[in-house]
């Protein structure tokens, strides 16, 4: 004779389901009433997260450019140490195979420094520059969110080369132009950047700044397009840091282009 079941006596099978279908109800609204999972719940990246740890990143980022102001002209050697602390902490965070906050945060505190720093100098030369350039800054990451945010303009592969060999070109050109600074074979403060395109007036350090902020610009586009992808992908939440730390990087790059550009004009 076989064993009856037990399972067979709940009510789910006995046709006594008032009871049972009243708690499903009650746990249902239960969880309908709970608050969406945020990214600490699901460890997964979040769009909201990835904005939390870039505005600390930027947040620790402006405290230092505080500091290297107010130290500019009373403690340059400051300005020089965290510049090249900053360069070497921005290696290792863009080699490094996993995202470290620690190191995120360091690195922002040096730069800061550093961006502060150059930026009083560049001040007490053009008054009122460094305004100029934080508006002109936020205007161009505001105007490049906006186009991304509404599908104007996307990341491809055929861009992404373009932009990459006109980095290398870029990189090559400055390293070119601090060089003959340096020895001498350029006489103006700007190297090749100060010389006249074609005997037209116009310095090339202009026309080259408004190439360099079109290129930071899609750099801000793939570092946009990382985190959507992160976010679609369900990447690990600490990698919303990388995402924070490419916005840092392409911003202070933006922004000391545009303020040379800017001194350049004036000059």
């Amino acid at each position: 004779m076989a064993l009856e079941n037990p399972a067979f006596r709940s009510p789910a099978f006995t046709g006594n389901t008032s009871v049972s279908n009243a708690v499903s109800v009650e746990e249902l609204q239960d969880i309908y009433n709970r608050p969406t999972a945020g990214a600490g719940e699901t460890d997964r990246m979040t769009v909201e997260d990835t904005v939390v740890k870039t505005a600390l990143s930027f947040g620790v980022l402006v405290i230092g450019a505080m500091l290297g102001w107010v130290t500019a002209t009373t403690m340059p050697f400051l300005f020089a140490i965290a510049g090249i602390i900053g360069f070497v902490l921005a290696l290792v965070n863009i080699f490094k195979k996993e995202p470290s906050p620690a190191l995120i945060l360091a690195y922002a505190a040096a730069q800061g420094v550093f961006v502060g720093a150059i930026s009083m100098f560049y001040e007490t030369q053009f008054d009122g520059i460094v305004l100029q350039a934080v508006l002109a800054t936020l205007a161009v990451v505001g105007v490049t969110l906006a186009l991304f945010a509404s599908g104007k303009i996307r990341a491809s592969k055929k861009a992404t080369k373009v932009f990459l060999i006109a980095m290398v070109g870029y990189l090559v050109f400055s390293l070119l132009n601090v060089v003959l600074t340096m020895t001498g074979a350029v006489s103006n403060p700007w190297g090749l950047r100060g010389d006249d395109l074609f005997n037209t007036g116009i310095p090339i350090g202009l026309v080259l700044g408004v190439l360099v902020v079109i290129m930071a610009a899609y750099s801000l586009v793939l570092d946009f397009d990382f985190i959507q992808k992160g976010v679609k992908n369900r990447a690990p939440r600490k990698y919303g840091w990388t995402g924070a730390f490419g916005i840092m990087v392409t911003v202070i790059w933006l922004y000391l282009e545009i303020l040379r550009m800017f001194a350049i004009a004036r000059d």
